[in-house]
């Protein structure tokens, strides 16, 4: 593998669909909330918004809802509330279940020096609930929402902010690790020299691959072996071959 540049001493972890199991909670979600507004199952709207919907994960919830509701900022906030409250009624209903070996994957990347922050494009208070019921906070170094930069998904400032919060020198020794297009656009925006694709949660791997994914792993419990194992031999890590075509590493 190619240098990158140093090895990596941040990793950030997508929650819904790469560390966390979605089991349909996210979409669940939202179909309940656009039903608020009389978006139902079996119409033709419904269809609409739900392959919107599909497409932009990753990406903030309240900016999905703007788009939905374009126009129409109190009606957007009201289905980020329904939202949400779904959300969030789920976690009680059904708890909250780490993707296998997410947990581990954590333990091992922290272990061998590397800081973890945990990303999505929940509410700060979401966030909250879900590291809570996993126990994770002792596990992670930071967490980060929307609400912490100003721009979510798939622009860069959640990546560079965690780097700029946990004193990474380097971009380049960076990875981000993700389930969604969004997820990696802000990878590669950010200049990690890692940005893994897992195919554990909501777009599939070619569609991974075309936002510029420099490695596709079947979930986050194989993130440490790619980032970790030259960092022995004072190695950097490399990117794929895709790399360049999509301005990463």
């Amino acid at each position: 593998m190619s240098g990158a540049g140093g090895h990596i001493t941040l990793a950030c972890l997508d929650l819904a669909g790469t560390t966390v199991a979605d089991e349909d909670a996210v979409k669940t979600a939202f179909a309940e909330a656009i039903a608020t507004f009389g978006v139902v199952s079996g119409t033709s709207a419904y269809e609409r918004a739900m392959t919107r919907i599909r497409g932009a994960r990753g990406r903030p919830k309240i900016d999905i809802f703007r788009d939905l509701f374009p126009g129409d900022e109190a009606r957007a906030q009201a289905a980020h509330l329904a939202f949400e409250r779904s959300y969030d009624a789920g976690i009680d209903r059904n708890g909250v279940r780490p993707v296998p070996g997410a947990g581990e994957a954590i333990d091992k990347l922290v272990g061998s020096g590397v800081r973890v922050c945990l990303m999505t494009g929940f509410s700060r208070t979401t966030l909250g609930r879900v590291i809570d019921a996993l126990d994770w906070w002792q596990r992670i170094d930071l967490a980060m929402c929307p609400a912490d930069v100003s721009r979510g998904r798939p622009w860069p400032d959640l990546v560079l902010t965690a780097a700029l919060r946990l004193g990474v020198e380097d971009v380049r020794h960076v990875a981000v690790c993700g389930d969604t297009e969004s997820d990696m656009r802000c990878g590669c925006r950010a200049g990690a020299s890692v940005v893994a694709g897992v195919r554990t949660g909501a777009h599939d791997p070619s569609r991974l691959r075309r936002a510029g994914a420099t490695h596709i792993l079947d979930s986050v419990a194989g993130l440490p072996e790619l980032v970790l194992r030259n960092v022995s031999e004072g190695e950097g890590v490399g990117v794929g071959p895709r790399a360049a075509e999509f301005g990463c590493g």
